[in-house]
């Protein structure tokens, strides 16, 4: 194809001088606009488990059972797939900032219409749409931030900002509470405005997103160098501005052949043939946290109320919540001091290991001990989950980032991510007549094995990037060809 012929060729010093930064404020711009995807998403998710019984009732819901509940569940995973793979290949093509505006928009249109749902197949649809745009936006925004944040601070931003996904997730749990008293609000109403609030937070999330720029490692290799050195010259100021020091000189400096945009079929040879270790080791990582969350958090809300008679599950999920915020972020800073290899593979086993002793002892919990026992497992698990989409976007070549991203997220989320709604959703109908909840523990066995398995992948084939720079990591495929 004409665009993926050379178009220049250029030496330049833009990753040294991104990379030796200090931290300002202005990267606080750069996590609260693109960072806060994380809490939409982890608000949907939650306001859908929470509303799981909302959402039975003919008269008030739209009608629905437990199998249907987590078919949408999988139908919103579905989706983000989908999403996640067309929006990633145009992300690498038409550049970052461009995608994570239009994925923000496709996901805020796509939950206003799920609050307007008039019966089951109006809903399915409309959470599959809301999930192509998280899709898209996980391969958009996970590749702008690690190419705009330094490389000293890349692994605890990136574990932290995933991470953010359960404070949409607290904030869901504890909004459902009064929209779901029907001493407050109209039953008919009250899970409706619920996911209308999420358009409202989106819009504003849209307004900050505005003001962050392109990444200047995108534009330099697609032939708009002169974009990328102004941006990276008002950053500097900017900074400088802010710290009140002069910044160091960088003498680093790469030689790459530019290019308009990369084939698929070169995309997929790097992908397969250049980095094979990898691509065992990201869908490994992928395949077990998809799993493990989908299944278990999309059901949960209707594992208490079926089992436990739960009426207001709004409380117990909030508390899951914070323990997995609380993981993601008091061990994300170890992800750059330690390392990488020992924090993913110790989270993924450790939290592998207490999910089997909870799928053991799963007949003598009842609702309050079950949700400690969760909110210990998942502190250590939500640090692992999100260090999965850092190695992604981390180990393969910049012009490849978001569809790598893509890919993997897509193909570990379809496997685990769908079977596992579908099968706690068949397990929870089927053990609801008796209430004997260990009939669910093969669920936690299966989530268990699989995060064992991607915690030993990474002992094995993990890549030591903390501290490195993007480039040295994965050498860029026009550099290589330079």
């Amino acid at each position: 194809m004409a665009e993926t012929v050379e178009t220049g060729r250029i030496t330049t010093d833009i990753p040294a001088r991104l990379d030796r930064l200090p931290w300002a404020r202005w990267h606080w711009l750069v996590v609260i606009g693109l960072g806060t995807v994380w809490i939409l998403d982890g608000l949907e998710v939650t306001i859908v488990g929470s509303m799981s019984d909302a959402l039975k009732p003919a008269s008030t819901g739209l009608g629905m059972n437990s199998s249907q509940i987590g078919f949408a569940g999988a139908a919103y995973v579905a989706g983000a797939c989908i999403g996640a793979l067309f929006f990633g290949q145009l992300t690498d093509r038409f550049g970052r900032k461009k995608l994570f505006l239009v994925t923000l928009g496709v996901y805020t249109v796509a939950t206003v219409l799920t609050a307007f749902s008039m019966n089951p197949t109006w809903y399915f649809a409309a959470r599959f749409l809301t999930g192509t745009g998280i899709g898209g936006e996980y391969a958009a925004i996970n590749s702008a931030i690690d190419e705009l944040i330094p490389a000293a601070f890349r692994g605890r931003v990136d574990v932290a900002i995933n991470g953010s996904f359960w404070v949409g997730a607290a904030a869901g749990s504890l909004l459902t509470i009064p929209l779901l008293d029907p001493n407050i609000v109209n039953p008919a109403w009250g899970w409706r405005i619920a996911f209308g609030l999420g358009a409202v937070l989106a819009v504003g999330i849209l307004i900050v997103r505005r003001n962050v720029p392109e990444s200047p490692r995108w534009l330099f290799i697609h032939g708009r160098e002169d974009e990328g050195e102004e941006i990276v010259r008002d950053i500097e100021q900017t900074v400088s501005d802010e710290t009140g020091s002069p910044l160091d000189p960088v003498e680093e400096t790469i030689t790459i052949r530019q290019r308009r945009s990369i084939g698929m079929v070169e995309i997929a040879r790097t992908v397969f043939a250049l980095y094979p270790k990898r691509t065992v080791l990201c869908f490994s990582l992928f395949v077990g946290q998809a799993f493990l969350y989908n299944a278990f958090f999309f059901t949960y809300g209707d594992t208490l109320s079926t089992f436990f008679d739960v009426k207001q599950t709004g409380w117990y999920l909030a508390i899951f919540a914070v323990s997995n915020f609380a993981g993601a972020l008091l061990l994300s800073p170890l992800f750059d001091r330690v390392g990488r290899v020992k924090m993913i593979s110790g989270t993924y086993i450790l939290s592998g290991v207490l999910l089997a002793a909870a799928g053991i002892v799963l007949g003598d919990l009842d609702a309050v001990s079950l949700t400690v026992f969760g909110a210990v497992i998942f502190f250590f698990a939500s640090a692992g989950a999100s260090a999965a989409y850092l190695t992604a976007s981390e180990v393969f070549p910049m012009e490849t980032r978001a569809l790598c991203i893509a890919f993997f997220y897509a193909i570990g989320t379809a496997v685990g991510g769908i079977t596992g709604p579908l099968l706690f959703g068949k397990l929870i109908d089927n053990a609801s007549a008796d209430k004997d909840i260990t009939a669910i523990a093969i669920g936690y066995f299966i989530g268990a094995a699989l995060m064992v398995a991607g915690g030993l992948v990474e002992a094995v084939l993990g890549v030591k990037a903390e501290g490195e720079s993007l480039e040295n990591i994965a050498t860029p495929l026009t550099a290589q060809e330079a």
